[in-house]
């Protein structure tokens, strides 16, 4: 998502210094990423067999065509010919088994080391080198997903479990002093020739606020954050601003074991009275994407036709409420309901939030949601809690309504959080037909099947309303110097396209 471009700013020429945040990398691992902003690094340094392309669906890299045969168990990648890593020697499929491998051994491993590729364990079986172009990957079942899982960087075999592994991307590795600065040079031996940026320093700095300051007092060139306070610099005429979606997924989740939220109607009347939108432009300042559902808006994989669903409407929320049986009998301004006994009970929900160290947004969101709804007959209590706090309730239901993030996969599947009984399903939303749904989506092998299965799920949790999606979180890359033309600058690729830009 790039905003509008002042045309003050000026292309970049042939170097950039980028200041980014990073207190634990002391070590290049691309195969086992400690940082966000590294992963940006790493993209400039490493090829995957596949890419996510700008319409976020996945395409051949370092492949140069697949095929999935037996009832799509079996996925077969043919290597581009001529690839070569930058140390000068040649990729092999032998080269992508060993890399593969390594992950699977790693994340299968006793403990479950977990990293940002641990997940191809649960679409990979195993994977092999049928000759030295021919990559065969056994799948854990026949799923259209698994081509988001082979993006993970392709090492040389014997430098899986090094430092500073040669990799096949238009940069290398020229210096590194952790804590302090990070050189980029071109790769001799990348495919597409020279870059026009020759050099790319990178400063590293502990806080996000040093970051910001780094910008504003023009000590580079170049900065990635997610820092609210950074909207006051997308107005100035020498900056650019290119926004950008993060894999941070924001919601209200509602627990199904508790009352109230455990009766539909009064989740669909949350859903009408939370305005989402007011939220994303007062609170953080636009720096999020709008979605009402866990899938990306304005992708292929998004269905428009549950928007409907979604709208602020008190009017349509209050009679949900009345349907459901909630008056306010006495008068005090509380909505009550007669329970099994003949007692009346107050329409009352705890809403948890954890704290965050300079950043209040989230515990502001709560309030913001809070005072909403008691204007309209609830009673509803903000309770801050340590994050391990919110954790342990999260893991033994011990909440009403809870303001939470979920770091989303790449690959497009919800399941782990709507399945019934599944680890992510922290609302205990149990339902046979969204259980089904998310089953057959992970069968399907053609990305039409697999659409039309994302969109089935997305109306199934529009109708049952099992809890709330917010926003994705957005971050920003602010700019002095031009460096892209893509119009998908994302995050974990924060500099993407700057090997292929040319400012003439």
């Amino acid at each position: 998502m790039c905003c509008a471009l002042p045309a003050e700013a000026s292309n970049v020429d042939t170097e950039l210094v980028v200041g980014i945040q990073s207190s634990k990398t002391f070590s290049l691992r691309p195969l086992e990423p400690l940082e966000r902003d590294f992963m940006s690094i790493y993209d400039l340094m490493y090829d995957g067999l596949m890419t996510i392309n700008d319409d976020y669906l996945p395409e051949c890299d370092l492949a140069e065509e697949y095929e999935c045969t037996n009832n799509g168990k079996t996925w077969t990648f043919r290597l581009k010919e001529d690839l070569v890593f930058a140390d000068g020697t040649p990729v092999t499929a032998y080269d992508v088994a060993a890399t593969g491998q390594w992950i699977l051994n790693k994340a299968n491993s006793e403990g479950g080391a977990t990293n940002f590729y641990s997940n191809l364990k649960y679409f990979v079986d195993s994977i092999t080198a049928k000759d030295n172009l021919t990559v065969v990957v056994k799948a854990e079942r026949a799923y259209y997903g698994l081509l988001y899982a082979m993006t993970f960087p392709v090492l040389p075999a014997w430098a899986v479990d090094t430092e500073n592994p040669p990799g096949t991307g238009a940069y290398i590795c020229g210096s590194f002093l952790p804590g302090n600065t990070m050189e980029l040079i071109p790769n001799p031996y990348w495919s597409e020739g020279q870059p026009q940026v020759t050099n790319i320093t990178f400063v590293m700095h502990k806080k996000a606020s040093e970051v910001i300051d780094a910008y504003e007092y023009a000590r580079v060139d170049t900065i990635f954050t997610r820092s609210i306070s950074s909207a006051q610099y997308k107005g100035g005429i020498s900056s650019l601003a290119l926004d950008y979606r993060t894999n941070q997924l924001e919601c209200l989740l509602m627990n199904h074991s508790s009352f109230p939220t455990n009766q539909k109607h009064v989740r669909q009347a949350i859903r009408y009275l939370v305005n989402i939108d007011k939220i994303a432009s007062s609170i953080y300042n636009g720096m999020v994407e709008r979605t009402n559902t866990p899938f990306v808006n304005g992708t292929w994989m998004y269905n428009d036709s549950v928007a409907s669903y979604f709208r602020n409407d008190p009017a349509k929320a209050l009679a949900l409420l009345e349907e459901n049986g909630w008056f306010d009998v006495d008068e005090d301004g509380i909505l009550e309901r007669p329970n099994d006994d003949g007692e009346f009970v107050e329409l009352a929900i705890d809403l948890t939030v954890y704290e965050e160290p300079d950043d209040d947004v989230r515990l502001e969101t709560a309030n913001y949601i809070a005072d909403t709804l008691n204007s309209y007959g609830f009673s509803v209590t903000v309770i801050t809690k340590k994050f391990s706090e919110v954790q342990e309730n999260l893991s033994v239901g011990n909440f009403d309504m809870c303001l939470a993030s979920y770091a989303m996969d790449p690959c497009p599947d919800a399941g782990f959080m709507l399945m019934s009984g599944n680890t992510g399903n922290y609302s205990r939303y149990r339902s046979s037909d969204m259980t089904d749904l998310c089953k057959s989506l992970r069968s399907k092998v053609t990305r039409e099947d697999y659409q039309e299965a994302l969109h089935k799920i997305q109306m199934q949790f529009a109708e049952d309303c099992p809890f709330l999606c917010l926003f994705y979180r957005s971050g920003t890359v602010l700019t002095r110097r031009m460096y892209t033309v893509t119009r998908d600058v994302r995050e974990y690729s924060l500099l993407k396209g700057i090997d292929t830009f040319r400012s003439d």
